[in-house]
């Protein structure tokens, strides 16, 4: 006799609270901070509004990419201790509906960036997502160990962005600040992929480490920190900032270094809590949000005329 009992799915309702998740908040932090010192920080002047509607945008847009790296990577997701609570792996959500979500919110960016702001800052936000639901996502993470590397663009774009919103032009400036991140991406993700080695090599992800080994990953950190250093300190050089920011620069990357060189040089044991490896990825989320910040108080010392 066949039931008459009511049909359930396995799929809960899909609440706000897990459309903010598809947007990866923590990520967005980053990019809304960085976007805001590109627009603080660049030589012109916006209106207060207009510079709002630029900061949403690039917002949106890196939403909007963050979501459909969340429908594409899905069964993935659900294979890794990280991310099996995320709503897709977590039952919550369709993925059609997290796919859709994160279109609509890069189209509306977009759109919102072209028509309120300039269009050459709206073909730099298309990019940027590209770069990253595309590019990186759906091409690179899956393919090369040198994903984080080339991938590393898309988290660059927002103080370009930013910076270009104000000015309408790309100069060398905006180029140093992409730069800083493109550098800072592979250390500082690197630390993260060698204490969640085990979580990338269960589902297949060919990260650095799990491809080519720790002592190559860690050979990598070291050369990729050291890199990052002098182009850190470059807009001082070239005469786009003061000594404020210089010092500031300075200081920061000497012991970035510094953090980096016992993660390159040590072996890890059969039993290891990884505190090095732990408290470079701390200190390299401390360190880009320190140095964006010295370069608008470096805009905001000039401006008040407190530095010639």
């Amino acid at each position: 006799m066949a039931s008459t009992a009511p049909q359930t799915t396995a799929m809960l309702p899909t609440e706000w609270r897990d459309f903010f998740t598809l947007t990866k908040p923590r990520v967005m932090t980053l990019v809304i901070f960085t976007a805001i010192c590109g627009v603080v920080a660049a030589p012109s002047s916006i209106h207060p509004v207009l510079g709002f509607t630029a900061i949403l945008a690039i917002a949106m847009g890196a939403g909007g990419s963050a979501a459909l790296n969340h429908w594409w990577e899905a069964d993935i997701d659900a294979g890794m201790k990280r991310t099996m609570n995320r709503p897709l792996p977590g039952g919550r959500m369709r993925r059609e509906d997290a796919r859709d979500f994160g279109i609509f919110l890069s189209g509306v960016s977009v759109a919102l960036m072209g028509v309120a702001i300039g269009w050459l800052a709206a073909s730099l936000l298309l990019g940027a997502v590209i770069y990253y639901a595309v590019i990186y996502t759906m091409w690179l993470k899956p393919r090369t160990p040198q994903n984080i590397v080339i991938g590393g663009g898309a988290g660059a774009f927002p103080p370009l962005i930013g910076w270009v919103a104000v000015t309408g032009e790309i100069t060398a400036m905006p180029i140093l600040l992409f730069a800083i991140i493109f550098f800072w991406t592979p250390p500082h993700f690197w630390a993260l992929a060698l204490f969640v080695k085990s979580d990338y090599a269960k589902v297949g992800i060919p990260m650095l480490p799990v491809v080519a080994g720790e002592k190559v990953t860690r050979r990598q950190i070291m050369i990729y920190t050291l890199l990052l250093a002098p182009i850190a300190i470059a807009p001082w050089y070239i005469g786009g900032t003061s000594w404020i920011y210089g010092s500031v620069a300075v200081v920061l990357s000497a012991l970035f270094v510094a953090l980096a060189m016992p993660v390159a040089t040590r072996t890890r044991a059969d039993v290891d809590a990884m505190a090095p490896e732990k408290t470079l990825f701390k200190y390299s989320i401390v360190y880009l949000f320190v140095l964006f910040a010295a370069l608008v108080a470096d805009r905001v010392a000039a401006h008040q005329g407190w530095i010639a």
